[in-house]
């Protein structure tokens, strides 16, 4: 299936490892000029290297902290200069946040900046261009609505979703759509350091019906196929990544 990607332009948060890695370089290979962030530069040099030697665009570079003050107008305005344009936004970084029912004001907020109003601040930056130019991809990396526990992302990426939906009605005829992708249980640092093959195989064979974690790249498929032109009728969705995890049916 061709894609119509290619001179297309992207900025990718959260770049430096995983699922945000794993989109930034299937975007790259499908022509994509791509702007990558995260915090850890030496981690971002690495991908970009990876990327030029695969014969794609040489990636630009934003290392930078989204938690620091200003830094979504920062990053945007950095990516924007470095890319002229920006077609496609993929919002990934973030990150889990258990707490306890005591837990205080602090970690709440530091947990819904993080995982709600980074996302929305680095949207809203970029979306008067989008809007200008009548056309945009947004894909958040969101959460899971089913809660073992308390954990603040989850109620961050419960808002992303509604957010979303909204805006959803408001930018469509410019052009512009919005997705967002929960993922499932999809190979991580994160997982890795904390669950052990055989736990992670226990864990799959018990709850995960395809009897596996899955691959940064299975889900990367899906964040380049909705960046795509041809996704054009795709928008405020939730689409999860997860090898048939969840229960419920909508």
């Amino acid at each position: 299936m061709e894609l119509h990607l290619t001179g297309k332009t992207a900025l990718v948060t959260g770049a430096s490892a995983g699922i945000g890695r794993a989109i930034a370089l299937a975007l790259a290979a499908e022509g994509v000029a791509v702007c990558i962030t995260a915090r850890r530069l030496e981690m971002l040099e690495s991908l970009a290297a990876e990327i030029a030697a695969s014969g794609a665009r040489q990636p630009h570079i934003v290392a930078a902290d989204i938690m620091e003050e200003n830094a979504p107008q920062r990053v945007a305005a950095t990516a924007l200069q470095a890319l002229g344009h920006i077609d496609i936004l993929i919002n990934c970084a973030g990150g889990s946040r258990p707490l306890p029912i005591d837990a205080p004001d602090a970690r709440w907020v530091e947990a819904m900046t993080l995982n709600f109003t980074r996302v929305r601040q680095l949207t809203h930056e970029i979306l008067p261009w989008m809007i200008e130019q009548r056309w945009g991809r947004i894909i958040n990396i969101t959460g899971k609505q089913e809660h073992e526990r308390l954990n603040a992302a989850y109620s961050a990426k419960a808002g992303v979703h509604a957010w979303a939906k909204g805006l959803s009605k408001e930018v469509g005829q410019y052009g512009i759509t919005i997705n967002s992708i929960p993922p499932g249980r999809i190979i991580s640092e994160q997982i890795l350091r904390n669950n052990p093959e055989p736990v992670r195989k226990a864990f799959a064979e018990q709850h995960i019906p395809v009897r596996r974690f899955g691959q940064p790249e299975e889900l990367a498929c899906l964040a380049v196929f909705l960046a795509s032109p041809i996704a054009a009728y795709i928008s405020g969705t939730v689409i999860p990544v997860d090898g048939g995890l969840r229960r419920y049916s909508f």
